[in-house]
């Protein structure tokens, strides 16, 4: 009897052996001894045969990571630095698929591959954040706190898309892409000078009357 897992390695074998898609369900079905209707029973296509393999790897990662026991006692930078280690180990044993399913995506944006994994990552994202604005960790920006997540996710594809093309031993330039990379968007995320003179600047703005009334407009 067919299983949503059984037909996601069925499928990864076939692209990874054929280098294409199924011609259709039916030759997909008949050549894995499943009837065709087995198959639609747990997808409605080959696309989200794909999307499937993509939001299991993030859903194992998370599972993974927050099944630490330190977990709960981590900042969010440390948090998303465990996903992101994690994940790419994880990755290491499905790297031909990666290459295969991202090697088809052509022009910007988020690849339609990735478009449900994504939404599994925005959530952990917005957790941890959150989790970085409620302790002070990270500096809550009028505007700007809200695309947090967008810019964890930037930095995860260009991971992606480094980790697809680094041929170092272990891929060590990619564990160390992930330190560089992640550890610069959460400076940018926490206070720095810029916050102050910003909230300075609202000072002046709100006070600027002041010498005024004491006598000091001409200094």
């Amino acid at each position: 009897m067919a299983t949503t897992e059984s037909i996601r390695k069925a499928y990864i074998d076939y692209v990874l052996t054929e280098g294409y898609q199924p011609k259709s369900v039916y030759v997909f079905a008949k050549k894995n001894k499943m009837a065709e209707d087995e198959f639609y029973r747990f997808f409605g296509s080959f696309d989200a045969v794909e999307q499937s393999v993509w939001t299991d790897l993030i859903n194992t990662t998370l599972n993974e990571v927050r099944a630490q026991e330190i977990w709960l006692q981590y900042t969010s930078r440390e948090k998303a630095l465990s996903f992101f280690y994690s994940f790419f180990e994880l990755l290491k044993g499905s790297r031909s698929f990666v290459v295969y399913s991202l090697g088809k995506h052509r022009g910007l944006g988020t690849p339609k591959v990735l478009e449900p994994a994504k939404q599994v990552f925005d959530e952990f994202a917005v957790d941890i954040l959150n989790q970085g604005l409620e302790s002070g960790e990270l500096s809550d920006r009028k505007f700007f706190s809200k695309r947090y997540k967008d810019a964890l996710w930037i930095q995860f594809g260009f991971v992606l898309n480094f980790w697809i093309n680094d041929d170092s031993a272990g891929f060590e330039k990619t564990d160390e892409a992930i330190e560089k990379g992640v550890n610069v968007t959460f400076d940018l995320f926490e206070r720095s000078p810029i916050d102050n003179l910003f909230e300075y600047g609202k000072f002046l703005a709100k006070n600027g009357g002041i010498k005024q009334k004491m006598g000091f407009g001409s200094l």
